[in-house]
């Protein structure tokens, strides 16, 4: 194709805070300074195009699961989640919060009959950290499931990946190789999408101490498994895996446990877990408790008052059936996919402790 002539549009001033066709390195602070221009790096842009895709493909599966979708409010009277990272803001004249997780209304929506749901939106974080993986604004899939367990919500987290890893590499191979054209431009190894088998390995917590005892490693039973001993777990286990059946005592007043089912030391387990990749956490999750009473005793074994938390308990008056559920990051569901090595790459504009621009 010849022109005979052109218009010129719009004028683009120089020089250009970053350089758009060249494959010269560039901060990720300027990058995401810039965000209007990086998008314009066609790898940067195939990035967020399978960012799309992951959200298509995920509420798809869930559909196909019989899950609803719907929308929970940002703005709440106090912690959905307990503890106190929260975001402070007045609503007109009365003090509130953004929302920490949708769990509250998820399970509200389930105790109302509709069984099965999910959302795909925002949580807010109000927690100091400056790491690679953690943001205080971030997008989530969250799922609630009536007549469901632990196990049940584990395989619908674990079929929804492998869908999405799978449908990704049927139809968006175009969207990796221009991330692997910029990758191998920086020397980086390239990224393939590589299905994984179902199930994924669940690595019960009495089974994952004892692997990081047998590593030399000194932990006892009730310690949290950090990522220093993560990397243990993944050295054997390098993709997805489970990590179910933590101490009662480590989870949250509303996860459920089972009366007799007792880790190594004699103490309560429960039916919480989390999905790990690699070292890195993906999802917490679990089986919520359902029965009222046990509900407010697990408050006052964790020295709280039931009187502080009847905003949650009251939904819980009037008859409840068992259910369960998780919430995934997105962000750290394409770190994965893409081989990024900053959750910050996968996110548009992402907010941290020091970014709140543009």
């Amino acid at each position: 194709m010849v022109a005979s002539k052109f218009v010129v549009l719009a004028q683009a001033e120089t020089p250009l805070p970053l350089g758009v066709t060249d494959t010269v390195s560039i901060g990720l602070d300027t990058r995401l300074d810039n965000r209007f221009l990086d998008l314009r790096r066609a790898h940067v842009n195939a990035m967020f195009t399978l960012r799309a895709k992951v959200l298509q493909y995920g509420r798809e599966h869930l559909i196909t699961e019989g899950f609803k979708e719907i929308n929970s409010p940002k703005i709440i009277a106090s912690a959905s989640e307990g503890g106190t990272n929260l975001f402070p803001m007045m609503y007109f004249d009365t003090p509130a919060f953004l929302s920490q997780s949708p769990q509250l209304y998820k399970q509200l929506t389930v105790l109302g009959g509709m069984e099965r749901v999910f959302e795909i939106g925002p949580a807010f974080r109000a927690e100091k950290h400056d790491t690679y993986r953690h943001l205080n604004e971030f997008i989530s899939f969250d799922i609630e499931g009536a007549w469901m367990n632990d196990d049940d919500v584990m395989c619908v987290q674990e079929r929804m990946i492998h869908h999405i890893w799978k449908t990704v590499a049927e139809n968006d191979q175009d969207q990796i190789d221009i991330i692997n054209e910029y990758r191998a431009s920086q020397g980086d190894e390239p990224i393939s999408v590589e299905v994984p088998s179902l199930p994924f390995p669940r690595i019960e917590y009495c089974d994952a101490i004892k692997m990081i005892q047998d590593a030399g490693v000194e932990i006892t039973w009730g310690d949290d498994i950090e990522s220093s001993h993560c990397d243990i777990i993944a050295a054997k286990y390098p993709g997805f895996h489970f990590l179910p059946r933590w101490p009662m005592s480590m989870k949250p007043f509303y996860i459920h446990h089972v009366p007799g089912e007792l880790g190594s030391t004699g103490e309560q387990l429960s039916r919480g877990f989390d999905l790990n990749y690699g070292r890195d956490e993906m999802t917490s999750g679990g089986q919520r408790e359902h029965n009222v009473d046990v509900l407010e005793q697990n408050l006052r074994n964790m020295e709280l008052d039931p009187a502080d938390f009847t905003f949650y308990t009251d939904g819980f008056r009037y008859g409840a059936p068992p259910h369960a559920g998780w919430g995934l990051g997105v962000a750290r569901l394409l770190m994965v996919l893409t081989g990024s090595r900053n959750v910050r790459e996968t996110v548009l504009f992402p907010r941290d402790r020091s970014r709140v621009t543009p």
